[in-house]
């Protein structure tokens, strides 16, 4: 696990921040129709919130203070305490995250086009995704074996 971000990758993802603020909803939403379609994953949400749309417009609101931040993580301690506590309270696994990326970057593709989320788009998300959940499951590993 890397320590830190690529230059490159910071760049790129802070980049994208005016696209996920236009279409942040849009690529959570996409997300969740993919990742839903397991059962035991749709199972660990509030469907509740799904309907109503606020899940989707919390990761937009999320996914897009992680872009504007990425370089500046420490900004970001009380939401990423506030997303550990709820991801244990919800029982998040490790296994999890794969499946969530799985289905957040080809929504980032299908909403934004490929003229947009580029292969190198998707490979900085890809990355900067993969440090933030690396963060998220010791966090969430620690808080686990505290329980």
């Amino acid at each position: 696990m890397s320590s830190s971000l690529s230059a490159s990758t910071i760049a790129i993802v802070k980049s994208t921040g005016p696209a996920l603020r236009q279409h942040g909803v849009a690529i959570t939403t996409a997300m969740y129709t993919r990742l839903f379609q397991d059962a035991e994953v749709k199972g660990m949400f509030d469907q509740a919130a799904q309907e109503s749309g606020e899940q989707p417009k919390r990761l937009a609101a999320a996914i897009l203070g992680y872009a504007e931040n990425i370089d500046k993580l420490g900004a970001l301690n009380g939401a990423i305490a506030r997303m550990v506590a709820r991801h244990v309270e919800t029982g998040v696994k490790p296994e999890h995250y794969p499946k969530v990326a799985a289905a957040l970057l080809p929504a980032i593709r299908e909403v934004l086009g490929e003229e947009v989320a580029t292969d190198a788009v998707l490979n900085a998300w890809a990355e900067a995704y993969t440090f933030l959940a690396n963060i998220l499951i010791a966090k969430e590993t620690a808080a686990y074996e505290a329980a």
